[in-house]
This record gives C-alpha cells, structure tokens and sequence, in this order.
C-alpha cells in the first residue's frame, strides 16, 4: 500500500473495522446462526495494523431478535407452532424473543516484522422468553421460561502472518476460543405446568460461552484501487475441538468483503458484504433441528476522527439473505457503535 495511504488509513482505522469471527469473528461463540453480529471488525486482516505498534478499541452491538423465520421466510408465531420439529417429532419451539447487546473489548499488537496478534474479550447481556412447545403460538407451555444474563463470553486470541509478498498485502490466521464465558446460567420457568418460578435451564446456545475450546483459521487481502479506493477480503473457519456436557458448536464459515473511500476527509464510508454459514449444533444436549443456516448481510458504515489517534464509528448490517434451519428468531436489522484508538 502507499505510504501516503497508509498514514491517512493510521487515523481512519477505526471505522474500518470489521468477528468473526470468524465466525465472522462474531463477538462470541454464537451457536444459532442469527445469534450474532457478522461485521467483520479484524482490522489487522484488512491492512490497517501493519505497521509496528499497538490498537485498542471497545465496540457496542446491538441485535433484536424478534422476528420468527423458517427456512427462507418469515412466520407468525401460531404457524411455528403447527410445525413439527422432525429430530424430536414434537412440535417445533416458538420462541418471542432475544435481545443481545455484546460489549467488545479488542487489544491488536503488529510487530515490526509480518505478523500481529489480536485479543477479543466480549461481555454479553442477553435477556431471552421462550414459549416453549406444545401451545398455541399465543400462550406459554411445555418448557416456557424467560431468562436475563450478564457475563463474560468466550475470549478469542488469534495470530495473523502477512509476509508471503513484497507487499505484504496478503496473509493467514490461526488462533483459538477459550471457554471462559459460563455455559450453566439458569432461566425462571414460565411453563403453567410449574412450578412458578421454577428453575429453567438455559438452551446451550443462548448461555454466555460454548464450554469448548474452538480452532480458528483463516486467509485475508487487501489493497489500493487508487488513490482515493480500498478494498479487503477475508474468510474464516471455526472447529469446536470437543463436546463440552453434551454440547457442541456447529462448524461455521465466514466471509467478508469490504470497499473504503478515502475522498472526504471528514468522514470515511465503508461498504461490507458480509456471509455466515453455521453448520447444526452437536451434541446429546443440542438442538440439532433449529440451529444452522446461511446469513447475507449488506453493511453500510462511516468512521469520523475524533483526535489524531482517536476516531469514532457506527455501522448498520441489513439481511438480504437467510436461511434458517428449523424455526428460529432472526434480527431485522443490527446495530454498532464504538471507538479506536491507537498508541
């Protein structure tokens, strides 16, 4: 990349980020394929941490999950639950409701050679109502709980090496999740059978962390299409490496792709693209019917400098594609905030 390009990229970064995860590199490890925000927020794999030195940055995303989708459509609440969950062969679960904020704190370090590493700590509050199964889509019945949690998710630590080019403009990663969001929260059944105010136990993949330690790998690009142009592109892979109390995360894929316009010297816009597709949940304890699927979303974003070393940024992810398995809740739109900076 240009070097005048890339003192101007220096002040910009942060409204370039991009999970994933991974997984997008989701903020967490999500085990319901709309659980989670796709935006790819790995700065480091789209050339904007290649230069020695470290990059803070503390994120807010918010997701709604509130409407009821099955297959590649939308359904009301009484249709989901006329369906019949067919690994079960009991009625499908209707599910009201899951509202996510995940508070992602990222660390990046880049030395003056060709890799860098990055830490992502994610605290996640998450409130949840099920009406569980057998009822009418309207009232609660056989399992029907609500539930509120507020903990650490899942750390990931991930490395990257750029140094296969004379430019440097292209690289690999590999890093892993570590179990240390809890995986045991409990809900208040809400089930008329009781007891009221029973103890419910929390489905695996809404709890704060997967139990398992996960493998994340991936490959990245970026570079000039002129002086006023930029882009990036990244994939990602993630392997739960066990099955923790009967429970494991389906594999997922990430993909991302990203233009910036360096034009204005206010504001930098971005445009990402972003695919998730998770594999079912695994496990004796998983819900192998309505966990999976394929997302697409569109990502308009801007970043604006604050200071020098500080700038502030927003995006917005907007589905144009999903394909849920088995009837689960989806967002209609998602929601990030945060600020970056470097030092």
């Amino acid at each position: 990349m240009k070097t005048a390009s890339r003192r101007h990229l220096h002040s910009v970064r942060t409204g370039l980020l991009a999970l994933a995860a991974i997984a997008a590199l989701p903020s967490t490890a999500l085990a319901c394929a709309s659980c989670g925000c796709s935006l790819n927020a790995d700065w480091g794999a789209q050339g904007l941490s290649t230069q020695a030195g470290w990059s803070a940055d503390l994120r807010i995303d918010y997701l709604n999950q509130d409407q009821l989708r099955y297959g590649t459509g939308s359904i009301s609440p009484t249709a989901a639950a006329a369906i019949t969950n067919t690994d079960t062969g009991e009625p499908a679960e209707v599910e009201q409701y899951t509202r996510n904020v995940y508070t992602t704190f990222t660390l990046d370090y880049s030395s003056a050679q060709p890799w860098g590493i990055t830490l992502t700590v994610p605290y996640i509050q998450r409130s949840h109502s099920t009406l569980g199964v057998g009822g009418d889509g309207v009232s609660p019945g056989d399992a029907a709980y609500v539930s509120n949690t507020h903990d650490l998710g899942d750390v990931k630590l991930v490395g990257r090496y750029y140094g296969f080019a004379d430019e440097k403009n292209w690289g690999v990663q590999l890093g892993f999740k570590l179990p240390t969001g809890s995986h045991t929260k409990t809900g208040t059944l809400t089930d008329p059978a009781g007891p009221p105010g029973g103890v419910a136990t929390i489905d695996p993949g809404l709890q704060p962390g997967s139990g398992t330690t996960d493998v994340i790998a991936g490959i990245f690009g970026f570079d000039n299409l002129n002086a006023d142009w930029s882009w990036f592109a990244q994939g990602t892979y993630q392997h739960a490496l066990s099955t923790v109390d009967g429970y494991r995360t389906g594999d997922s894929v990430s993909l991302a792709a990203g233009l910036r316009y360096y034009g204005w010297q206010s504001v930098t816009p971005q445009l990402q693209l972003n695919v998730r597709h998770a594999h079912h949940d695994g496990g004796e304890a998983a819900d192998t019917w309505a966990t999976g699927g394929t997302l697409v979303y569109l990502t308009p974003g801007i970043s604006v400098p604050v200071t020098e070393r500080v700038s502030a940024y927003s995006y917005v992810q907007v589905p144009l594609w999903q394909d849920l398995r088995g009837v689960q809740l989806a967002p209609r739109v998602i929601v990030s905030a945060g600020v970056h900076m470097t030092f």
